[in-house]
């Protein structure tokens, strides 16, 4: 039996991995219409110009039936989202049996529904991340969270809110919760504490944190990679696409909005367990909970940083292959083959494979219910409801009615079928030329909703039930409605405080044409109040000092 060197096997998975950079960099070019003889492949339109009377009411069932599937946790939700997508294009193979002049969808027509951006993305930075976990930074820095509260709790859960947002950010909040959960667990143990207030605490910011950028919430991954250069290339919105950057210019100054009042809520809401005092011997906490690889962390951190200011800086790079999910996995390859070169089969076995089949199943899914037409009725419905608006209120309007129906449908839906539902509505919408919107803040409105809504139930967004499941293996159950009295109220906040921020910033004094300071001024006084806040509440009304 022939057998791989360590060298050869290392190699060929290098190779692989690359034909997958390729692969990934190639289809959403297929996708917007700029692939050749390719291009431009829509089932849909092409071979059915006019569907059954059925085909509406049948997606309509299709789309409930895969929400009741993750609702109801009946079986996994990639499982559900991939029989969903089968369904939806058995019934299309069924609905073109009656068409003597075509046939059902091909394998391929199903794979360009994929959005290879998103999944390319997810991939990469979950290798990335990976790698970068097992420098132990992550552990390090719940210690050194704890050391600087100075045996405050409240100050601890102040300091952990800001490093899990910041977190989110720059990961996505389901790696952060999976990476931070089970280190506070363990730090509430030596600390003899109930986890549960901080855990809590922790996915609330986690989700308004992964708000700011495009990577930091599965949501704002979906609406960057539908709404990129490449992906809106050759169609009227092509002049509108956003961009990594346009994320963090109009997204951030809402998180940072929205970070404080949610902060002093938190801890009017978990008073009880928040409230209290620890000492413990820190030395020894640094010690078990240290950085285990000083070299790896210099390495994977410099790498990380480089993929981070490549993320901001291709949007000035005109090119079909200018895209994060291209960025990702190549940062990922160059982290493997310098970190690691020797273990990459460890690394790839992190990747969450479950997750990207779950987004693969979802594309499909949208795809096929998107040919029965859910998504035009969708479009048009939405478009009627604004159209009912006098001409100038009519942004305010559409503003309003993505935001809070997207937060109160994440609330009890998975945020991310639901956004991915959305985006295509969202088009349609701003493509309609009698309602003449402009595409940016239908984006940024439909991103606050998904995301912060996300806050709402332990079911509104893939991190809740991360980090749940994380508590419930260390025996600590966080029911639905622990986390409803909680997550809801400061959801609710949230979105009131994004509702008045957008009809500042779009409505009033339309940002989106007149550029101004406003954003950054908005920034600068988050950024004070984070500073100040461990001062104003800092010593607690209910103190309990328990000595080792």
């Amino acid at each position: 039996m022939w057998v791989l060197s360590r060298g050869k096997s290392f190699w060929i998975r290098a190779v692989l991995l690359l034909s997958s950079i390729g692969m990934f960099a190639f289809f959403p070019v297929v996708q917007a219409g700029g692939g050749g003889g390719l291009a431009g492949r829509h089932w849909y339109v092409e071979h059915i110009s006019a569907m059954p009377d059925w085909a509406l009411p049948a997606s309509f069932l299709i789309l409930l039936g895969v929400y009741g599937l993750i609702i109801f946790e009946l079986i996994d939700r990639a499982l559900a989202a991939v029989v969903g997508g089968i369904v939806a294009v058995f019934t299309l193979h069924i609905i073109a049996a009656g068409d003597p002049n075509t046939t059902g969808p091909d394998l391929l027509d199903v794979v360009v529904w994929i959005d290879m951006e998103t999944v390319g993305l997810l991939m990469g930075m979950m290798i990335i991340v990976g790698v970068l976990s097992e420098t132990g930074i992550f552990q390090w820095a719940a210690v050194e969270a704890y050391a600087r509260s100075g045996g405050s709790i409240w100050r601890l859960m102040v300091i952990l809110a800001v490093v899990t947002a910041v977190f989110s950010a720059f990961l996505d909040n389901v790696t952060t919760m999976l990476l931070i959960a089970p280190v506070t667990i363990q730090l509430a143990k030596v600390l003899n504490l109930n986890p549960i207030p901080l855990l809590v605490g922790e996915v609330m910011f986690s989700n308004i944190g992964g708000t700011a950028t495009q990577i930091g919430d599965p949501p704002n991954i979906i609406i960057g990679a539908q709404l990129s250069r490449t992906s809106l290339a050759g169609t009227p919105l092509a002049e509108e696409s956003i961009a990594f950057i346009d994320f963090v210019i109009n997204l951030a100054p809402a998180v940072f909005l929205v970070f404080l009042p949610s902060l002093w809520l938190l801890h009017r809401l978990e008073r009880e367990g928040l409230d209290l005092h620890r000492d413990r011997d820190i030395e020894s906490l640094r010690e078990t909970y240290g950085v285990k690889d000083k070299s790896l962390l210099i390495k994977s951190g410099i790498i990380l940083s480089l993929v981070l200011i490549a993320f901001f800086a291709h949007s000035a790079v005109a090119h079909p292959l200018s895209n994060v999910a291209v960025i990702s996995l190549i940062g990922a390859f160059v982290m493997l083959l310098v970190c690691t070169p020797h273990e990459i089969e460890h690394y790839l076995d992190e990747v969450e494979w479950t997750t990207l089949l779950f987004f693969a199943g979802l594309f499909i899914l949208i795809g096929g219910l998107s040919a029965m037409g859910l998504i035009d009725a969708l479009a048009e419905w939405t478009s009627s409801m604004i159209a009912r608006a006098p001409e100038d209120h009519r942004l305010f309007v559409a503003l309003m009615l993505l935001l809070w129906v997207s937060a109160i449908a994440s609330a009890f839906i998975d945020n991310i079928p639901f956004t991915a539902t959305m985006v295509p509505v969202m088009l349609e919408i701003a493509q309609d030329v009698d309602l003449d919107l402009p595409l940016g803040p239908l984006a940024w409105a439909l991103a606050l909703g998904a995301c912060l809504g996300g806050n709402g139930t332990l079911i509104g967004a893939s991190a809740n039930v991360a980090t749940a499941g994380i508590a419930s293996g260390a025996g600590h159950n966080i029911t639905f409605m622990r986390f409803f009295k909680t997550g809801f109220p400061i959801m609710i906040v949230s979105v009131i405080l994004a509702s008045v921020y957008l009809y500042i910033m779009f409505v009033m004094w339309q940002i989106h044409e007149t550029p101004s300071a406003i954003p950054y001024i908005v920034i600068g006084i988050g950024v004070l109040g984070m500073v100040m806040i461990g001062r104003i509440w800092g010593p607690s009304d209910i103190t309990i000092v328990e000595e080792e």
